[in-house]
């Protein structure tokens, strides 16, 4: 261990390490795991014979593991904003009709502009509306069937 190398190779593991942890993006632990390699090989090698080490053992990883570990530390991305209001329900206020271009229906007390999903379709204030879709500022909004208000009251 006379050669500066061997720290070398350990201080880039743990610079490595704690980026990894600071962004948990699966990119430079694999590198973090080559400066390994490249630290082990650094006690009994030369300078290239580590570099390749290091090289080969970090970017076999990335492109072998990283796929497969990304597939089961990917966690469940959570709807925010106006994308969460896609699938839930409001209540009409104002007459939806497309060709008129009006409609209003309200959602977690919020009134916004709406549009009926289907351009011939005509609803009613007081009617019950799922949200399919968000153009712009407005909902796009489909009827709900008798049987789906049904299990919504449940």
């Amino acid at each position: 261990m006379d050669s500066i190398e061997v720290y070398v190779w350990l201080i880039v593991f743990i610079v490595l390490t704690a980026i990894e942890m600071a962004t948990f993006q699966l990119v430079t632990i694999w590198f973090a795991v080559g400066a390994v390699a490249a630290f082990i090989t650094s006690l009994f090698s030369t300078s290239l014979e580590i570099q390749l080490v290091f090289l080969a053992v970090s970017m076999l990883l990335l492109i072998l593991v990283r796929p497969i570990a990304g597939r089961f530390l990917q966690t469940k991305t959570v709807k925010t904003n106006v994308d969460s209001l896609i699938g839930d329900y409001a209540t009409v206020t104002a007459r939806i009709h497309n060709q008129e271009g009006f409609g209003k229906a309200v959602i977690r007390g919020q009134e916004w502009t709406a549009a009926a999903e289907k351009d011939d379709e005509i609803i009613e204030a007081g009617s019950r509306v799922v949200v399919t879709g968000i153009r712009g500022v407005k909902l796009i909004v489909a009827k709900i069937e008798p049987s789906r208000t049904a299990q919504e009251n449940s």
